[in-house]
């Protein structure tokens, strides 16, 4: 329950307006603007002073007791917001806007932004690689649209999906810093455990509401030109996530331009648990370390950075769209020409959000020294790509104008290394502004300007006593002995009267004085009016300048798939629409990449007559490998990339699904089991003959009987039923039977030796099914200690016997051991025959005498 008193007239009237801006934003932090602070108070000091571990003190009294109140200095007010947001909670600023000098009573303060997690634009708080996303959410029936909003970039898009399956594939592709929601709406279940949830009132999601504010804020009559009509529930979500963005910037939003319409079959859909088995932009332990994207980012610009994590999230259909893209990075290979490109787009800076700054008004000095820098290479930049050959670079060639003017402007206004803020002056160049450069000069060389003026008027007036003074009552003035100053001249105005002087005053001098005394403050006011200029005239062509920076990410991502296609030996795949997988010498491009020992390549085949690879043989004998790498192929060659293989002929897919490991779902409630067989029936019921699907290991968390006959169906369903392109990894050896039974069934293993009691992985694929398992000697690679892998020893020839015996006996089908080996005889035996009674001292037979009684242990 809050803190804060119900009374307000019982505080004092600068806690009174503090209460009351307080009581309009109950949800955030409110950091109250005093002098040089920034300060909180009640709950919100407690709970500032807690997550920024700074000090709680108390002003006053409320109710008998201390206001608790906790402050930060703020000029370095940024790094604790960007602590409090990461944190998840939210930040009005208030600030004064009165003024103190004319203001009776508190001066009068105002919430001028609200910071939420989903809002954020300052460079200080933002990742440089990831977008940060708002987005809201509404629901009818099973259709629940989604809108998504990057206020930091100025991307505004929506969609549709049905059912919570298609939501948390979306939520872990955006992976969002935010989520409005329809209170009303029953979804808030499939959003347990995303961080920066907050709940709207059903009425945020009027449709009526949402479509009038998004005609006005693209300045149309209604929105059928942008292709989503048919979106109702998408658009009423937009429309809450549009007033938000408006209500928390207290600004106009000029940089959202259009909003574009996300299809769910223009991509290829990848869900929450494929996304997090093939580790494209984060590590199953939450990092950014040996990931694809770690991998293949090398682009130049940040905004080229993140354009390619979502070109890796988003892969595309469209064949057209691929091929363009394939062209395009062998145009820049050929001649290397992306080498004389890349050190271009390392001047520029991150123009995406420096424009979305620009347009909020919020851009500071060296915002504009980077788009100034980023300007002034934009012509070399055309010149490399405008009379290219090849149809998509050329486009964006068009598309990266040129801006002459406002690159001149730019390179006479803001100096180089400029001041972080605007606040105390030093942005606007010398030369820029007369007036400017009057007022500073005043300021600085005051006192070099008096010296000129006292020698001046002596050599005028003969006056040998004429000197020129200041001080704080009277001001400027000329001082003259009393003897002189009959004499002096007709613009000689008295000032004041001493013993033995004269003090005068000329119009010139109290010119100068009305200058000197005021000038820094108007030189600073002058200076911050230019750069608010600067800022206006250089969103006055925001829309140019955006479609520019849109093409520079993307050329920047093209060339560095470029440059990385030929560093990594990748190569360019045939697309077809017929489905298929043809891959000779595939490599996984993360493990290559961190491996000191060369990558062995393989083969894969896939098509409608060759639908399924029942893949067998030794734990870490590389199976995961060799599936994760055909996925990870398949993407890359989706997002018109070049792919870690020899040739590879890439027929284009729906979906990638996989089924590789689980880990229980506690808060859920879910075993293991449970989270297995509930992404294997989400493949069952989603995939389709166009899809890849990936599943390993199915049915190894239930009892062995259950456990086969799930995998063997499923098996049998996805190869008879639903004719996906399936790797299937097993350790059940009974479903290398399944070619017998099901045409376009095929069997291939992983090879491994044994040599000296250890097991040699040769990661190579053949043919055929494995023979071994090879279980015991993994485990003894492990670490296992020998005397237990001893018993495991003589325990699986126990087993092994007792089975064929079973099987001699019965006719109920019994589980035979996995890729049982031939029986072994009794280690016990196998020592003693190693031995020559002769050579062994009387010690060494009584020790091997323990030795031989140990091996004989069941």
């Amino acid at each position: 329950m809050s803190s804060l008193p119900s009374n307000f007239e019982q505080h004092t009237p600068m806690m009174q307006q503090y209460l009351r801006l307080k009581s309009q934003h109950p949800d955030q932090l409110l950091f109250y603007r005093m002098g040089d602070f920034y300060e909180l108070f009640y709950d919100d000091a407690k709970k500032a002073a807690e997550l920024l571990d700074i000090s709680l003190t108390a002003r006053g009294k409320s109710g008998g007791n201390p206001i608790p109140m906790a402050g930060i200095p703020y000029h370095s007010a940024d790094g604790y917001i960007a602590k409090i947001v990461r944190a998840g909670e939210s930040v009005a600023i208030c600030e004064q806007i009165g003024d103190p000098a004319t203001s009776k009573g508190p001066v009068e303060r105002k919430v001028m932004r609200i910071v939420t997690p989903g809002t954020l634009t300052d460079e200080s708080l933002l990742d440089e690689h990831r977008d940060n996303l708002l987005v809201a959410l509404d629901q009818h029936g099973d259709a629940i649209g989604i809108a998504i909003l990057d206020l930091s970039a100025g991307r505004f898009s929506l969609m549709q999906v049905e059912g919570g399956e298609g939501l948390r594939a979306e939520l872990e592709r955006l992976k969002p810093a935010e989520i409005l929601y329809n209170e009303d709406s029953p979804m808030a279940p499939l959003l347990d455990g995303r961080k920066g949830q907050r709940p709207q009132a059903p009425w945020h999601f009027e449709f009526d509401t949402a479509e009038r504010l998004l005609c006005q804020q693209f300045n149309t009559h209604d929105l059928s030109g942008f292709g989503c009509d048919h979106l109702p529930v998408a658009l009423a979500a937009a429309g809450c996530l549009l007033q938000y963005a408006r209500d928390t910037q207290r600004s106009a939003l000029p940089h959202i331009r259009r909003i574009q319409v996300e299809q769910q079959n223009d991509s290829v859909l990848l869900d929450a648990s494929t996304r997090r088995n093939l580790e494209i932009d984060l590590n199953l332990a939450g990092g950014r370390e040996n990931t694809l994207a770690a991998v293949l980012d090398r682009a130049r610009t940040a905004m080229g950075s993140r354009l390619l994590r979502r070109w890796l999230n988003r892969p595309l259909r469209c064949r057209n769209t691929l091929l363009a893209r394939q062209q395009s990075i062998h145009w820049l290979q050929l001649d290397y020409r992306f080498e004389d490109i890349a050190p271009l787009l390392k001047q520029i800076g991150d123009v995406e959000r420096i424009l979305s700054r620009v347009a909020l008004r919020s851009a500071r000095p060296r915002d504009l020294e980077r788009l100034k820098n980023a300007l002034r290479v934009l012509p070399e930049l055309q010149r490399l790509t405008a009379e290219s050959d090849c149809p998509h670079v050329a486009e964006l060639a068009t598309q990266i104008a040129e801006f002459p003017q406002l690159a001149d402007l730019l390179a006479r206004a803001v100096i180089d290394n400029p001041p972080v803020v605007i606040r105390d002056g030093g942005v606007i160049a010398e030369g820029f502004d007369g007036e400017l450069d009057e007022l500073r000069s005043i300021s600085e060389n005051a006192g070099d300007y008096l010296v000129q003026i006292e020698t001046r008027e002596r050599e005028e007036t003969g006056m040998s006593t004429l000197k020129v003074g200041y001080n704080r009552v009277h001001g400027y003035y000329i001082e003259v002995s009393k003897a002189q100053a009959k004499d002096v001249p007709a613009d000689y105005i008295r000032r004041q009267t001493l013993k033995n002087a004269e003090r005068f005053i000329t119009p010139e001098l109290k010119e100068f004085e009305d200058k000197a005394l005021s000038a820094k403050s108007r030189a600073l006011a002058r200076e911050k009016a230019l750069y608010e200029e600067l800022v206006e005239t250089v969103a006055a062509q925001l829309a140019p300048l955006q479609d520019s920076a849109a093409a520079i990410a993307e050329l920047d991502v093209l060339n560095n798939l470029a440059e990385r296609a030929l560093s990594l030996n990748f190569t360019a795949p045939a697309l077809t629409e017929e489905p298929g997988l043809q891959i000779s010498g595939g490599r996984h491009p993360v493990v290559e990449a961190v491996m000191e020992e060369p990558f062995v390549a393989n083969d894969l085949q896939l098509d409608p007559e060759r639908r399924m690879l029942i893949i067998t043989g030794p734990n870490m004998g590389g199976k995961s490998t060799y599936m994760r790498q055909a996925a990870l192929i398949t993407l890359l060659a989706h997002i018109g990339s070049f792919v870690p293989a020899s040739e590879a002929t890439i027929g284009i897919v729906d979906r990638i699904f996989t089924r590789m490991g689980s880990s229980d779902d506690l808060a859920g409630g879910r075993s293991t089991f449970m989270v297995e067989m509930t992404e294997t029936a989400n493949i069952l019921h989603n995939a389709s003959h166009r899809s890849l699907v990936l599943m390993d290991e199915v049915g190894r968390g239930t009892s062995t009987f259950d456990g086969l006959s799930l995998a063997w169906s499923c098996a049998r369903h996805l190869a008879d039923e639903v004719g996906a392109l399936t790797l299937f990894a097993t350790h059940y050896f009974e479903l290398t039977s399944l070619p017998e039974q099901s045409p376009g069934v095929f069997n291939v293993h992983l090879t491994a030796v044994e040599h000296n009691d250890h097991i040699v992985f040769m990661h190579e694929v053949r043919e055929g099914p494995a023979s071994q398992s090879y279980g015991l000697q993994v485990a003894q690679l492990a670490g296992i200690p020998k005397p237990v892998i001893q018993q495991a020893r003589t325990k699986l020839i126990g087993l092994e016997q007792e089975s064929s015996q079973m099987l001699k006996g019965q006719s109920a089908p019994v589980q035979s051991d996995l890729f049982a080996q031939p029986a072994e005889p009794d280690p016990a035996l196998v020592r003693l025959g190693d031995v020559d009674p002769d050579d062994l001292t009387p010690r060494q037979a009584l020790e091997l005498l323990y030795e031989l009684k140990q091996l004989s242990k069941v």
